[in-house]
């Protein structure tokens, strides 16, 4: 019996599914929103493993390094020390070497009264306060003022560091009244200045009297 009714069921299904008409269509499958960008993220990874591949492997280049050039420098050992040799000092004499100091007026001090035209020898006594020596050729010339008839002197001799020195200079008052002033100082043979400038100051005017300077052998006047 139940055999029977076996067959009838297989019967039954096999007549269901022929009136449906045979084969029942394919499913379509369902694709969710994160499989739709796991795809996407995989093929953007795909063409980027692409693109790597065609491009040309970058080769490093060598950058040259540049030789260093060794300098020399002289080297110069300390002043007093055995090591090396000592540099020499100059053996020439600068201008910060000589030094001039005015001691007093020998003659025709400051405002000395004097006729217009009247002649005088005017004497200052300086002192060499520098280093170095005087030499013959080095020069006392007016540097500002009125010369009052004076020319340069020019040194005949030695003159030592700590001497006093007397230099003369032969002059002749203005014709016109009142002040005269002239300012001397010593040069070099290089015609550099040094030490202090130094003055004559006369009074020139009516009344005045003679009043003869005193000659002085140790500088010879320039002609």
């Amino acid at each position: 019996m139940q055999k029977t009714k076996l067959i009838l069921i297989m019967a039954w299904v096999s007549v269901m599914l022929a009136a449906c008409g045979g084969n029942p269509p394919p499913l379509t499958p369902t694709i969710s929103v994160a499989d739709v960008q796991t795809m996407a993220v995989s093929t953007f990874a795909f063409s980027l493993t692409q693109t790597a591949q065609a491009l040309p492997t970058n080769t490093p280049t060598e950058i040259p390094v540049p030789t260093n050039t060794v300098v020399v420098f002289n080297t110069f050992a300390p002043f007093g020390t055995n090591a090396g040799t000592t540099v020499a000092g100059l053996s020439s004499p600068t201008a910060s070497c000589y030094g001039l100091l005015f001691i007093n007026d020998i003659s025709i001090p400051d405002d000395t009264q004097m006729l217009p035209g009247q002649q005088f020898t005017k004497t200052w006594l300086v002192q060499n306060t520098g280093g170095c020596n005087w030499q013959p050729g080095f020069k006392w010339t007016l540097i500002s003022g009125n010369p009052m008839g004076g020319s340069t002197v020019t040194l005949s001799q030695v003159v030592t560091p700590g001497t006093q020195f007397q230099i003369s200079v032969p002059m002749i008052a203005p014709n016109t009244t009142g002040e005269a002033v002239g300012t001397w100082k010593m040069s070099d043979a290089n015609g550099t200045f040094f030490g202090q400038s130094v003055w004559v100051k006369v009074m020139v005017g009516n009344g005045a009297t003679d009043t003869p300077g005193i000659p002085s052998a140790t500088a010879t006047p320039t002609p």
